[in-house]
């Protein structure tokens, strides 16, 4: 499982302070601005955006076959997120195990414990549903990230807690990560720092919108 960082990895005096502060203070407008835009798309709009990003998520997952045996960590949508629930439960169905991230230590990497949809969720931190305690805690070969705002080398603007991040520099192997979005989301940079980790490549509603360039999913 994932074992603690090494506290150099989130050195703050990696960075010149002031640079940090100038691109802490333009991710939070950012956050804000992105978080607006799919907030704008109403109800009917962020389930048409699911629908499609599902069925693009689906081809993706078909074409690198995966299949049975596979471990597969989701997440639960908060704040508009495309809702990937529906072939979550499909793919389990189809012998996919599928994981749910959980905060089990503030400030520390995720786990990842198993869901299935008859699972009887717990209430996690930010009151999202997380898998209970006796869940058994899995390690993904896939892991889904959502994005509030991303960029063509696949770099991906979350809430900011760091969460993510933190998590992929402490697991190995390091599983490949899907970044889901909207394809309005695209920023030209999000000025990455030493901690930022790009994703392996970007799906929205329009399908895979960018792929990193050396990614295992070539």
């Amino acid at each position: 499982m994932a074992a603690e960082v090494d506290p150099a990895y989130f050195d703050p005096l990696g960075v010149d302070p002031e640079q940090a502060h100038d691109v802490a203070r333009w991710r939070r407008a950012e956050r804000a601005r992105l978080a607006g835009l799919r907030e704008g798309l109403g109800q009917a709009g962020r389930a048409q955006v699911s629908d499609r990003v599902a069925g693009h998520l689906g081809r993706v997952l078909t074409e690198g076959g995966v299949g049975r045996g596979c471990v597969l960590s989701g997440y639960w949508p908060i704040k508009g997120e495309p809702d990937l629930r529906p072939v979550l439960a499909d793919l389990h169905r189809a012998g996919v195990t599928i994981a749910l991230p959980v905060v089990e230590t503030p400030a520390a990497p995720l786990i990842f414990r198993r869901w299935t949809s008859e699972t009887k969720l717990a209430r996690g931190d930010w009151s999202i549903p997380v898998p209970p305690p006796e869940a058994d805690l899995l390690l993904p070969d896939i892991a889904l990230a959502p994005c509030l705002g991303w960029t063509d080398d696949c770099y991906r603007l979350g809430w900011g807690g760091g969460y993510f991040d933190r998590t992929l520099a402490a697991l190995t192997p390091r599983p490949i990560t899907i970044g889901i979005a909207l394809s309005a989301a695209r920023l030209p940079t999000i000025y990455p720092q030493p901690h930022d980790i790009p994703l392996d490549l970007i799906l929205t509603e329009d399908g895979v919108a960018a792929r990193r360039r050396d990614s295992r999913t070539q």
